[in-house]
């Protein structure tokens, strides 16, 4: 039996993502401190922009995160936990959630970048935020919009929701079994790549 960690965690509102991010923020700062570490770093969720990117692990214009057009390998495997055929939820090997390790990284080494959970994102949605966003800082944050993006598809979607640039919206206040989160934080200047 696998540990509980292996596995997503799933039915939580956006706003209990946002919490459980300023948790982690204080444990993390509160430990910073107790070591004589004086950077403050956030975590949060990430943008639609950010998410996207990091799924597409590094390949422009990449379909999915592992690049190529399709959802199977030459042997036939699928590459992600999704639903692939019509009311088929096994066949990828998994009724339901997968283990977080049971399908390869992209490059970047993120898994699970398309499919097992849909992922929520910090933007509110907007049939093209595009329009309202700047693109040095693509994140559309709306309090009156209910509308909360998720990415990258989950164990009961089909294929087109695995896409890295397919977006779509849950309300802020729902919980279902196929959406989760991620974290992400800022690096500080002297750890990313120059």
């Amino acid at each position: 039996h696998p540990a509980y960690d292996d596995y997503p965690v799933v039915g939580v509102t956006w706003g209990q993502c946002q919490a459980f991010c300023a948790w982690r923020t204080q444990i993390l700062n509160e430990w910073k401190q107790q070591n004589g570490e004086t950077f403050v770093q956030r975590f949060r969720l990430p943008s639609e922009a950010e998410w996207e990117y990091a799924s597409r692990g590094g390949r422009d214009m990449a379909k999915y995160p592992w690049g190529n057009p399709y959802v199977a390998n030459g042997k036939g495997c699928f590459l992600a936990n999704f639903k692939p055929y019509r009311g088929n939820y096994r066949a990828d090997g998994y009724p339901y959630t997968a283990p977080s390790n049971a399908f390869n990284p992209n490059d970047y080494g993120l898994y699970n970048m398309a499919g097992n959970v849909a992922e929520w994102c910090q933007d509110a949605y907007s049939e093209s935020y595009m329009p309202v966003t700047w693109d040095l800082n693509p994140v559309f944050n709306d309090e009156n919009e209910p509308r909360k993006i998720i990415k990258g598809g989950s164990w009961k979607d089909v294929a087109y929701f695995l896409e890295t640039g397919t977006r779509t919206y849950e309300y802020r206040d729902a919980t279902r079994s196929y959406i989760g989160f991620r974290c992400v934080i800022n690096l500080p200047p002297m750890m990313r790549k120059r």
